[in-house]
């Protein structure tokens, strides 16, 4: 089976950030690099969590499926090491609006990516139940995988968002969105129809119910990531707007 393949978006240390305006200390701007530093470590580690879970519901690896499950612990212990340190910056620097907005970009994008952790390890119990109860045969697995590769990209381009600190990689992905619940109503129905033809596979196709929507709220805290990121950026706010406006905003000046 082919390995999904990680993402390679790493901290730079050495880069500013980006389009905010620096500030006079050079202590702040370090204390505003280590947050974002953070922010994407926690997004390497719960992409890995991501792929790992896919690729447990294809191997049903028990030792595998307990890895995700252990590193959760660690996401969390991350997420508020990092809630930690911009709540210290905003208390003790007072920084400017465009200063925090990033800290909230920051805040906002660590409870996603937290999220996205717990939706992968609810994969990785799904496969766990499945192999328990002997499916070697997965019903609509081409399309789970599909589903994975298609959130994985958006992930991949939050991330990639955040450590540039560059809006215009994201215009598209109101509409990836979209074609990702798309794809889940599209496997919802194929699985309908699988359980009324044969009830035998009713707990099984139950199962890939519930990874399909934990992939597809993996696609929703993906795109809210990129939401923030524009905000920071841009100052837009381009929650609940349609998915031209929101290409509209992304590109803008």
């Amino acid at each position: 089976m082919d390995s999904l393949p990680l993402c390679c978006v790493k901290p730079d240390p050495e880069r500013s950030v980006s389009s905010i305006p620096p500030h006079t200390s050079s202590e702040y701007e370090q204390l505003l690099n280590e947050a974002r530093d953070r922010v994407l470590e926690l997004g390497v580690r719960v992409e890995r969590q991501v792929v790992d879970a896919i690729e447990s519901l294809g191997s049903g690896s028990q030792a595998l499926i307990d890895q995700i499950v252990r590193h959760e612990s660690a996401i969390n212990a991350l997420e508020l090491r990092i809630d930690g340190l911009c709540g210290q910056i905003i208390a003790r620097r007072q920084p400017a609006a465009s200063d925090l907005r990033l800290l909230m970009m920051l805040i906002k994008a660590t409870t996603d990516m937290e999220r996205i952790g717990d939706e992968a390890k609810k994969i990785a119990l799904y496969a766990r139940h499945l192999f328990d109860n002997g499916r070697a045969l997965l019903p609509r697995y081409v399309e789970i995988r599909r589903i994975s590769q298609m959130v994985l990209v958006m992930l991949r381009t939050s991330l990639a968002a955040i450590e540039t600190m560059q809006a215009e990689g994201t215009a598209d992905m109101a509409q990836r969105d979209l074609e990702v619940d798309e794809a889940f109503r599209g496997v919802l129905r194929q699985l309908i129809t699988y359980m009324i033809e044969d009830p035998r596979t009713i707990s099984a196709a139950l199962d890939i119910v519930f990874v399909a929507k934990a992939l597809e709220r993996i696609g929703d805290h993906a795109k809210n990531i990129s939401e923030q990121v524009i905000y920071a950026v841009k100052g837009a706010d381009v929650r609940h707007v349609s998915a031209a406006e929101f290409e509209r905003s992304a590109i803008g000046s």
